[in-house]
């Protein structure tokens, strides 16, 4: 038994050192070296060839297996085209909806403006009362925390004057008036 694993271990040796020496496998271990040369063995020019050599044989039903071959191919793509790819689609059916009645007056019209008017004017009333009360906390923090809140409002009503000064000289340089300008 001894004699027997002694052996095997000198021929696995061998064979590692063999193997090492050249850097690919041996002949009976190389299948993969085969099917790389399978690859070399083919071009599109040999292709079109032999193509080209079976087209002019004389088949008696070659035109048949032309016209079942296209079918098949034809059916295949638009087994796999979508059928929403297949034609354009239709033209969407547009339905306008209006709140506003179309037999309105003119009357009518004016008194829903002014009545959106009014509402827009609360709004404003509304969000102009909410930012002062925001103001107030913040000033309040500020004096709470020993910041001179006076100081900074003033500060910020010179740097608003400022800038309202450039915009009317520029309005003015490009001979707008200063109530046409967009803000």
């Amino acid at each position: 038994m001894a004699g027997f694993g002694s052996t095997a271990a000198a021929s696995t040796h061998r064979s590692a050192e063999s193997a090492g020496k050249s850097g690919l496998a041996r002949r009976r271990h190389g299948s993969y070296l085969q099917a790389m040369s399978f690859w070399r063995r083919i071009s599109p020019a040999t292709a079109v060839e032999d193509f080209a050599r079976e087209w002019r044989q004389p088949t008696p039903h070659r035109w048949q297996i032309l016209g079942v071959a296209v079918a098949a191919t034809f059916a295949i793509a638009m087994v796999f085209i979508p059928e929403s790819q297949r034609v354009a689609p239709a033209r969407p059916e547009v339905t306008y909806i209006s709140t506003f009645a179309p037999d309105r007056t003119q009357e009518e019209i004016i008194a829903s403006n002014l009545a959106n008017q009014k509402r827009k004017d609360e709004r404003a009333a509304l969000f102009a009362e909410r930012e002062e009360r925001r103001k107030d906390m913040y000033r309040q923090l500020g004096r709470a925390t020993f910041i001179d809140v006076d100081a900074m409002e003033a500060e910020i009503e010179q740097e608003r004057a400022a800038e309202e000064a450039r915009a009317a000289a520029r309005a003015a340089a490009d001979g707008n008036p200063p109530s046409q300008r967009d803000e």
